[in-house]
């Protein structure tokens, strides 16, 4: 939480608009990948920054600029020259703080959604977040990646390859394309932290230790951070096939409604994860506290054989001049198995009781 105070102090007291990038650099230098297609072809190309103009005018089809890497600002600033954003739209890009979200600037769509991965920090496994930013124009599509990761991998094979619709339609269809990507992969990542969620849950049936309530704690994190960054997720598809933007063609926002099951489905898993690692403190301290009393059951059976025991080798061990049986040549065999009959007469009566 200080870490995230700290990056927003260095913004505090600027102006709106002002270009300052909040969050992890992930990536060493940022590169710019343009792809312009039609129904004839896909012409693929890495440009750099200041040369991105010159190639917006050789292209003639559906153009998708994608930027891996937020920390390069005189990048973004190009690209959002060239594309008249607003200010404030390319603040938000820089800004990796931001909940999903739909801006409506009239000629262009504004959309900021996460993607999650599972990471290893430290011997344990936690999740990685990673912002898009998405632009949708009348003819172009502009995405924008933290990473040098490529979510959008199926779609550009899709792209190449020329199967489906992808070339023939228009560019909200490319962008129905990759907010489709992101969504679909939620159920992959979904899937890995059902798997962990199961596991920790196994671990505290059987045999927890120490190290499970942190874990426990943990795990309930995570679900809060997902359920922060997904349930904003389900207003922004909403608002898209609601068909309330003209960028939008009816036959795209066929596409949209499916994508929009897509998410409420997710956030139901969500939520029954929540509900599950919710319940998972109790079984914690159910589990250790049967545990608990199984340990002081058998120390309490131990101790309750042994005082019968303890009160006969007392009484003979006082000492008394004229105790009977101390001159009998038998009497040490005699209270040994006195004992011993003791000894079985109580195991007995604990096992009639089921206390054994």
């Amino acid at each position: 939480m200080s870490s995230h105070v700290k990056r927003r102090s260095t913004k505090a007291g600027l102006p709106p608009g002002t270009l300052v990038h909040i969050g992890a650099k992930k990536t060493a230098t940022a590169h710019i990948t343009l792809l312009d297609y039609d129904a004839n072809g896909v012409r693929e190309s890495r440009v750099m920054a200041a040369e991105l103009s010159d190639k917006l005018k050789h292209a003639h089809g559906i153009k998708w600029v994608n930027l891996h890497g937020l920390s390069d600002i005189s990048a973004i600033e190009q690209i959002g020259t060239c594309f008249n954003l607003h200010p404030l739209v390319l603040e938000d890009i820089i800004n990796t703080d931001q909940r999903p979200k739909l801006e409506d600037y009239g000629d262009y769509l504004y959309v900021v959604l996460k993607t999650f991965d599972c990471e290893k920090r430290g011997g344990e496994e936690r999740i990685s977040s990673e912002q898009v930013s998405l632009v949708l124009g009348k003819n172009f599509v502009l995405s924008f990646l933290e990473t040098d990761g490529d979510q959008f991998a199926v779609v550009r094979e899709r792209l190449h390859s020329g199967k489906g619709q992808l070339r023939k339609l228009g560019a909200d269809f490319l962008m129905y394309s990759l907010i489709d990507a992101i969504v679909d992969g939620y159920f992959l990542f979904l899937e890995r932290f059902d798997e962990k969620t199961e596991g920790l849950e196994a671990e505290l049936v059987t045999r927890p230790q120490p190290g499970t309530l942190h874990s426990i704690y943990s795990l309930k994190r995570e679900n809060v951070f997902l359920r922060r960054s997904l349930w904003p997720l389900r207003e922004v598809i909403n608002s898209l096939q609601r068909g309330d933007s003209p960028l939008f063609t009816r036959n795209t926002l066929l596409y949209l409604r499916d994508v929009y099951d897509h998410t409420i489905h997710i956030i139901e898993s969500v939520e029954s994860l929540r509900d599950l690692t919710a319940g998972m403190l109790d079984i914690y301290v159910s589990s250790v506290s049967y545990r608990l009393g199984i340990i002081m059951k058998v120390l309490t059976v131990i101790t309750t054989i042994f005082m019968p025991l303890t009160l006969i080798s007392g009484i003979y061990g006082m000492n008394f001049q004229y105790l009977p049986g101390l001159d009998w040549h038998w009497g040490f065999f005699a209270v040994l198995g006195t004992m011993a009959v003791t000894t079985g007469i109580m195991l007995l009566l604990f096992r009639w009781k089921k206390w054994l």
